[in-house]
């Protein structure tokens, strides 16, 4: 089913039709979701919250939701071969299916998006169990991407009706600092980042706060094209890539190779203390890009002053960048699969609302180093 099978104008767009209280979760389809559970929660730092899976009805599937603070994932997977998730899996390995984000009226977003072009993935439907009634609705984005629409303003269980609570007294790992969402970042393909730029300024009316080329994101070797959509109220946003021609092949190439189409290439987690965060990550084995020592040399002269010290910063590889109202601190993993695909970012703001733009050259240098080392650069 094609991602938009119409795309209508709109007249008027100084109302927001779509208020978006922020992600709700985000649901990964992957190869073994009790193991992809436990490496998170080791390696993240997420706690247990809620399971689904034959043991509560489910006789297809199987999924983990885990949390931290605002931060949400769902880990599902199937148990059964010759599915549409058994299919997602094989074609894309494990990676983000579910954006699910918060609204008032899952059915009125479904509404609005619908008559403004876009192709359903799910019609309004009323869970209920005895902590309430969660209302759902869906949509599909670029390549097998869906964003859900989250309302649950009359439920008090742990996660939604059909869940039951999951925990371990055994395993409680300490969490790591993580708070939300950021900002989710998608990777599509040739040509087609103008097409879902107009996508979510018609159908969910979102606008283009930061747009970004190929002159400003680009080595000796690759570049690509971005633009930032957020939705009115700034709550979520949504960089979309693009490759650019270059002389070898950018890493939106290699995603969208590996990946097999668009997806999501990585999500920002937020942290009020980046340096914390990352050397606890770090001491659980999550792999991060590493930027040339040389990159703090000049690093005060680029910025200006920062709160924090330089050599915490240059020993765990966090980058820094400032704009018009504050700075930034961020680090980006590695991929977390063998599929060089899906990875992490860890992001401080201190007041920016940019993402980083004069770090672009020393990420992707190191990115192409990743590349050049697996034979894909």
């Amino acid at each position: 089913m094609p991602a938009v099978i119409e795309q209508k104008k709109i007249i008027n767009t100084n109302t927001d039709f779509l208020p978006l209280d922020g992600t709700d979760y985000i649901e990964l389809y992957v190869g073994n979701a009790k193991q992809a559970a436990h490496y998170y929660m080791s390696a993240f730092g997420f706690q247990a919250v809620a399971y689904a899976g034959p043991e509560t009805g489910v006789k297809d599937q199987a999924s983990y939701v885990i949390r931290q603070n605002k931060l949400t994932f769902v880990l599902t997977t199937p148990v059964r071969p010759h599915n549409e998730m058994a299919e997602h899996i094989y074609m894309h390995g494990d990676g983000v299916k579910h954006i699910a984000l918060k609204v008032n009226d899952a059915s009125d977003a479904w509404e609005q998006t619908m008559k403004r072009g876009a192709s359903s993935f799910l019609e309004p439907v009323r869970l209920e169990d005895s902590y309430g009634e969660v209302v759902m609705s869906g949509i599909h984005v670029y390549g097998d991407t869906v964003h859900l629409f989250l309302e649950r303003k009359n439920y008090t269980g742990p996660f939604m009706p059909g869940y039951r609570q999951w925990n371990n007294p055994h395993f409680q790992p300490k969490d790591t600092g993580l708070l939300y969402v950021d900002h989710c970042v998608g990777n599509v393909c040739w040509n087609q980042m103008n097409r879902w730029v107009q996508f979510y300024e018609d159908v969910m009316g979102f606008k283009n706060i930061l747009t970004f080329d190929d002159q400003d994101i680009s080595t000796e070797y690759s570049a690509l094209m971005s633009k930032v959509m957020s939705s009115g109220n700034g709550f979520v946003k949504f960089p979309i890539n693009e490759p650019a021609e270059g002389k070898k092949k950018s890493q939106v190439e290699e995603y969208l190779e590996f990946y097999n189409g668009p997806g999501v290439q990585h999500v920002a987690m937020a942290t009020n203390n980046i340096v914390a965060t990352v050397r606890e990550l770090m001491s659980r084995g999550v792999e991060f890009l590493k930027v040339p020592n040389t990159y703090y040399d000049t690093l005060l002269d680029r910025v200006g002053h920062i709160d924090e010290d330089l050599e915490p910063l240059k020993e765990l590889g966090i980058l820094v960048d400032r704009d018009n109202e504050g700075y930034l601190l961020q680090l980006f993993s590695k991929p977390v699969q063998d599929r060089p695909t899906l990875f992490f970012e860890i992001i401080q703001r201190k007041g920016a609302k940019s993402f980083g733009k004069g770090n672009f050259k020393a990420l992707f240098e190191a990115i192409e180093r990743e590349q050049a080392a697996r034979g894909n650069l």
